[in-house]
């Protein structure tokens, strides 16, 4: 079933790779997006008589209300991401991560489908060795996870909502960002060839920006079956401390030094491990692993020689 799909902040990082798949697939697809950072990753997509881009943002009603209006579904991607970015501009962070979502979840009719992505920071500090499900208590400790979590409350309240509670994404997009983990590690080994690390033990879990997509496309499809919940969305296999990051680089490029510091802290204290298995038991399985993307994002760097790919 092809569907009208609005995505606001579709410009971005993930809309970037996600929105030229879902027109792939046949669907109408309409992106409200800022354009924050100049970017003109969807340049492509306006060949395509099924897309339609509106300049504005996400919390101004007068752009939303027409759009919102027609889209049988609705993927609010616009936000501040990360916890630098959010602490940078606090109200920015609240109004667009939590008061947008909220603007979208008040207005949209019952029969509306909205697919939210949050994160998996929202766990914080997990239980050492053990599993976070979509059952742990959320716990976050950065004001992104904060308003992401109270963001992601707001979506569940009603019934015809999923929440896609992503790992860190990592991989090229037309859209790039350096400031994600795996993307900033590897930058760091192909252009400097070091990093000091900063608490090594630090576990996060990883997932490709395609898998992200694939997630989200997955959704659309299974939306009855799925409805109502929040799934985990990362690599199984790939729930990694920073130190075991940079061992899995410097398979690709022996070259790459690093060095824990035993001084200094990070300034992100996450620290989980999380369990994929509900939403692979609907049927979905991630594509890429982690050794497709540092190559990949090898390659990348051949081209990308700057920092203007950040957040902050």
């Amino acid at each position: 079933m092809k569907y009208d799909i609005l995505v606001t902040g579709g410009a971005g990082y993930i809309g970037s790779v996600l929105v030229p798949e879902l027109l792939s697939l046949g669907h109408k697809v309409t992106v409200l997006d800022n354009f924050m950072y100049s970017q003109s990753s969807l340049a492509e997509c306006c060949r395509n008589k099924a897309f339609n881009v509106v300049r504005g943002d996400a919390r101004d009603w007068s752009k939303l209300k027409p759009l919102l209006k027609k889209a049988d579904i609705i993927i609010p991607l616009a936000a501040l991401v990360g916890a630098p970015l959010c602490d940078s501009d606090t109200t920015a962070a609240k109004t667009t991560n939590f008061g947008a979502v909220k603007l979208i979840t008040d207005k949209v009719g019952a029969a509306q489908r909205i697919i939210y992505p949050t994160t998996n920071s929202g766990y914080g500090i997990g239980a050492k060795d053990k599993y976070c499900t979509e059952k742990t208590a959320l716990n976050p400790i950065s004001l992104y996870g904060v308003v992401k979590v109270d963001a992601e409350k707001t979506v569940m309240s009603r019934a015809n909502s999923i929440s896609l509670r992503l790992a860190t994404v990592f991989g090229m997009s037309s859209r790039m960002r350096l400031d994600l983990l795996v993307n900033d590690f590897v930058y760091r080994a192909v252009k400097d060839r070091f990093v000091i690390v900063f608490e090594g033990h630090f576990k996060r879990n990883y997932i490709h920006i395609l898998d992200v997509s694939k997630a989200f496309i997955h959704a659309v499809r299974n939306f009855e079956k799925m409805r109502g919940q929040s799934y985990n969305v990362g690599l199984s296999e790939a729930n990694l401390s920073k130190i075991e990051l940079c061992e899995k680089i410097q398979e690709h490029l022996p070259q790459f030094v690093f060095l824990e510091s035993s001084i200094g802290e990070d300034i992100d204290k996450r620290d989980y491990i999380v369990s994929n298995e509900k939403i692979e038991k609907t049927g979905f399985k991630p594509g890429q692993s982690l050794d497709d993307g540092i190559q990949e994002l090898i390659k990348g760097y051949r081209i990308l020689r700057n920092s203007k790919y950040g957040n902050i």
